[in-house]
């Protein structure tokens, strides 16, 4: 670790979480001392976070602060530097089925000739078997799903010729098609309208209902309070993490943003602080 170049706010954190030290079995998400570095700059830094059951928890911080690299780190899409990541209490390749992940819209190359509904039947593909042909129940499943996000209708519609807001709900009925237990999201209201974001907001209160989790990068500070049950602040370290009600306090978006006063002064006086 000494040889990495740190970089990191001196002042990054405000309310430090509690250290998990072993992974408690029951969580649906456990992370521990996991650092993150790209060509040896590190992008997050010593994080430690359990996430509790049956929750919807916001992710939050600064252009570049890591959430993105986060979420990636607990689906081991990217290389670790230090530290290990439990999905209900074990490696994420043994739990994998239990994980449905939503990308970030601007990951994702739209002009690739497929439907809607294959590229919700492609979120399938762990549970059928790679080699083995997407027989109708699968479909059925897929279409299902598409029902639930508005987007029956589209299921023969190539996947290119939808809005943004269309394409991101398909990319949510192809997560809900896997029946997961958690769900890791990166920025998924982003760029949509407000009919799409009340959907999805709608249906991850539904999933919530039934014990589900839902990790979300979230960029719009001023919704937090009115979407999520916990919120977690990250500045490539954990700034803060918790209860929404707890954590999402004035020093805490200071800690996170530094000097972006403005915007943090909108949402002190939305929060009547």
């Amino acid at each position: 670790m000494s040889s990495l170049q740190t970089g990191h706010p001196a002042e990054a954190v405000a309310v430090p979480a509690t250290r998990v030290g072993d992974h408690p079995p029951a969580s649906p998400l456990s992370i521990h001392d996991v650092t993150v570095a790209y060509h040896r700059r590190p992008v997050i830094w010593d994080i430690d976070y359990v996430a509790p059951a049956g929750r919807l928890i916001a992710v939050v911080g600064p252009n570049g602060a890591g959430k993105s690299t986060l979420i990636k780190a607990a689906l081991d899409l990217v290389p670790k530097v230090s530290g290990d990541v439990r999905v209900f209490g074990e490696l994420y390749r043994r739990q994998r089925n239990r994980v449905a992940y939503v990308p970030q819209r601007t990951s994702v190359d739209w002009d690739f000739p497929v439907s809607a509904l294959d590229v919700v039947a492609m979120g399938l593909y762990r549970k059928i078997g790679w080699c083995r042909p997407v027989t109708r129940k699968w479909r059925d499943r897929a279409r299902s799903a598409l029902d639930r996000v508005g987007m029956a209708d589209y299921a023969s519609r190539q996947i290119s010729e939808l809005s943004g807001g269309q394409q991101q709900r398909v990319f949510l009925a192809r997560a809900l098609a896997q029946e997961a237990d958690l769900y890791l999201m990166d920025e998924p209201l982003a760029g949509v309208d407000a009919a799409t974001e009340q959907a999805i907001i709608k249906l991850l209160k539904e999933l919530r209902s039934t014990g589900r989790t839902a990790l979300v990068v979230h960029h719009d500070l001023q919704t937090v309070t009115e979407y999520f049950d916990e919120v977690l602040l990250l500045n490539m370290r954990l700034v803060a993490a918790g209860p929404v009600d707890e954590v999402f306090v004035p020093e805490n978006l200071r800690a996170t943003y530094g000097g972006k006063l403005s915007l943090l002064d909108q949402v002190g006086r939305r929060m009547g602080q």
